[in-house]
């Protein structure tokens, strides 16, 4: 068995993460009343300016994260792995790379908030060692804040 590839993604990647963000976040869609945010990112500018990763399995991008780094942090923008691809491991993999990210960079805080309608969340990032820091209104989205130290 091949394991999927952990790779770093460029313009050629652009639509199939799109394609895979609009499988992994359609399902919000109703819970939240519109759109989650990550389906209205522009995933062009951002392999450009961001750390964006991918997870190819058999040449098929499976799971992504978008790595924005700040002066003292990076923040996670968006993760989204493929609901055929859920179980596998691929998040926990993703976040690894992010928490990896900041500490090449220097940082010692990963940052990242996730709609308060997405519950699975709220239960997920704790598991992964995320703090809750708040909530509140941003951009027009419930948001739960959460942050790691990274040492």
């Amino acid at each position: 068995m091949i394991e999927p590839v952990l790779r770093r993604a460029t313009a050629a990647d652009v639509s199939a993460i799109a394609t895979l963000v609009d499988e992994a976040f359609t399902r919000y869609i109703n819970r939240i009343g519109k759109p989650p945010a990550p389906m209205l990112a522009d995933y062009a500018a951002l392999v450009g300016t961001a750390r964006v990763w991918v997870i190819e399995d058999r040449s098929s991008v499976v799971a992504m994260i978008v790595v924005v780094p700040h002066a003292d942090h990076v923040v996670i923008e968006t993760v989204a792995v493929a609901p055929q691809a859920q179980g596998a491991g691929h998040g926990r993999r993703l976040l690894e790379r992010a928490e990896r990210d900041a500490a090449d960079l220097g940082v010692t805080e990963v940052r990242l908030s996730t709609n308060e309608a997405m519950t699975e969340n709220l239960d997920y990032y704790p598991r992964r060692g995320y703090v809750e820091t708040g909530r509140g209104d941003e951009d027009g989205y419930r948001r739960v804040f959460f942050r790691k130290a990274i040492t």
